[in-house]
């Protein structure tokens, strides 16, 4: 369509986009990029600096000239919102019509409904997501399949709250541009569903709240917060309605927890331990390092790592000496319908892991699959019993250093031939869903997201760079990479057999090539993949 008042749709208008795409939702999407779209860029900016710093040997610590903010006994995050007082088991998944009902009948207290990582950013997912969305609220979103297996919603005291994960600050919503430029894509997606859901939540006795992503620090929470208040205004809404939970899943991050918090105090419902891509800031921050901060494969890293303790037991005890909710990390398994022993395995493994996150003080934490509902709820039901939340627990013996939150090198594990094969495998088969349009992968029993993509070829990337000998093994170079790249392919093509798309994984190669043996390091793969996509 043409340009209007400024603000041009590129993308195709399908059926029922046009109640999404309404002029009053766009010029609320247009007055936010132009009053917040030169902020971004400067916070843009601000990264790759501190980025360049690390690289040439500087490092990462407490921030001196917000020392005060830490100090400071007396401040609070909002008290927990309507709705989102009881988060001891949350999903996440994409917004796809399916996905939105099975993870509101889930059980679980809320569903994280994501644009962002579990999601393949095309033009049709990101517009028939926030349709779903709408429609779940509207109880319009019941179908049946061409199968004729039909979902439907259950009760509305039986459904999860929607918190809604938009894109992060580095992405661009390429079909939606205001005066020529292009728009945030997390703005883009947080506008929309503010524009359409807040009243619609409000009405049902909840609100309009939000999972931020990939943040880098406490000014990056500045500027949501000040799109949060302009947002409300123009909406005629009462400040501090929106309520927000902010994903530490990057190292910088970690050092500005108390400061994030205090940014978005009115707006705050919490920190999140995003663990995955906690590791890839990790690897991605210190990529230049060599093997001072070199860690094992993807999969020997868990979470009793002495860096992982450190990052999870300091943002409990950040967000209930504030006040706020310590929300747990991920667990990925998906149940296997034909194999009980690796059942068995993995869900002694997330017992396990929630059982930890539980005792450390966490109010609720993460599922990827509605069969793992049941046992997070249990063990967080064994806990907090009837309490909402364990937020009164504060956590006085925790004392976490910056070299403690730095300690690459005591994490225990190898670097194995086998784990680079890993990497390859898991990344290409990601790729190819993702270039596919699906966003959230079913990899050997996982639930796996852009993260693991991430990690996967930002860790070659950084063994080729650092000189590693596998641990079983040779050198990893570019050449050892590529024979490994073909052999998994050959297998990837030989378990798919018929149903193998050889120009969808020719795609998936080309990417991952790109992203992995180039000899400079793209920030993310995802930005190169969006711009192959229409």
């Amino acid at each position: 369509m043409g340009a209007t008042n400024g603000i041009e749709v590129t993308g195709p208008r399908h059926d029922r986009y046009s109640e999404i795409l309404t002029p009053d939702a766009l010029e609320l999407v247009a007055q936010l990029h132009r009053a917040f779209e030169p902020r971004r860029q400067e916070l843009l900016s601000a990264r790759r600096r501190r980025q360049a710093e690390i690289s040439a040997g500087g490092s990462l610590d407490f921030l001196p000239e917000t020392k005060d903010i830490r100090e400071d006994p007396n401040w609070r995050v909002a008290d927990p919102a309507p709705g989102i007082t009881d988060r001891r088991v949350e999903i996440t998944g994409p917004t796809d019509r399916k996905m939105t009902v099975n993870a509101m009948n889930s059980g679980a207290k809320v569903w994280l409904a994501d644009f962002e990582d579990a999601n393949t950013p095309l033009w049709e997912n990101m517009i028939e997501g926030q349709l779903n969305l709408r429609d779940a609220l509207d109880r319009q979103v019941d179908f049946t399949t061409p199968e004729g297996k039909s979902y439907q919603l259950r009760p509305d005291e039986d459904l999860a709250t929607i918190v809604v994960r938009p894109r992060g600050w580095h992405l661009d919503e390429k079909h939606i541009l205001v005066d020529g430029q292009r728009v945030a894509g997390g703005i883009v997606d947080f506008a929309l569903y503010f524009f359409h859901c807040a009243r619609r939540q409000l009405d049902k006795g909840k609100g309009p709240y939000f999972y931020l992503p990939k943040m880098e620090s406490h000014l990056e929470a500045r500027l949501w917060n000040d799109i949060f208040n302009q947002a409300q205004d123009a909406l005629g809404i009462p400040r501090g309605t929106i309520r927000a939970t902010c994903l530490i899943e990057t190292i910088p991050a970690a050092f500005e927890m108390e400061e994030i918090l205090y940014e978005l105090r009115e707006h705050s419902s919490g920190l999140n331990a995003g663990r995955w891509d906690y590791l890839f800031s990790i690897i991605k921050t210190f990529r230049d390092r060599g093997s001072e901060y070199l860690l094992p494969e993807r999969n020997a890293v868990t979470m009793t790592a002495p860096l992982m303790r450190a990052y999870t037991e300091l943002l409990v005890k950040t967000c209930h000496k504030r006040g706020a909710h310590a929300i747990g990390g991920m667990a990925a398994f998906i149940p296997s319908r034909r194999d009980e022993e690796v059942n068995r395995t993995a869900f002694a493994k997330v017992r396990e892991d929630k059982t930890r996150e539980s005792g450390d003080g966490f109010d609720g934490s993460w599922v990827a699959h509605p069969d793992l509902v049941p046992v997070c709820r249990e063990i967080f039901d064994a806990v907090l019993g009837e309490s909402p939340n364990q937020i009164h627990k504060q956590r006085p013996d925790v004392s976490v250093s910056a070299s403690d939150l730095l300690a690459v090198q005591d994490t225990p594990g190898e670097i194995t031939e086998s784990g680079l094969r890993n990497n390859v495998s898991v990344g290409l088969q990601y790729l190819a869903a993702w270039l596919g349009g699906n966003g959230a992968v079913g990899i050997f029993n996982m639930m796996e997201d852009a993260a693991t993509a991430e990690i996967s070829r930002s860790q070659i990337w950084q063994w080729i760079h650092s000189g590693v000998a596998l641990a079983d093994g040779p050198t990893v170079t570019p050449e050892f990479v590529n024979q490994v790249i073909t052999e998994e392919l050959d297998a990837i093509r030989s378990a798919a057999g018929s149903s193998f798309d050889a120009a969808r994984f020719d795609q998936a190669v080309t990417l991952f090539k790109q992203v992995a043996l180039a000899d400079e390091y793209a920030d993310f793969l995802t930005l190169p993949a969006y711009e192959s996509m229409p």
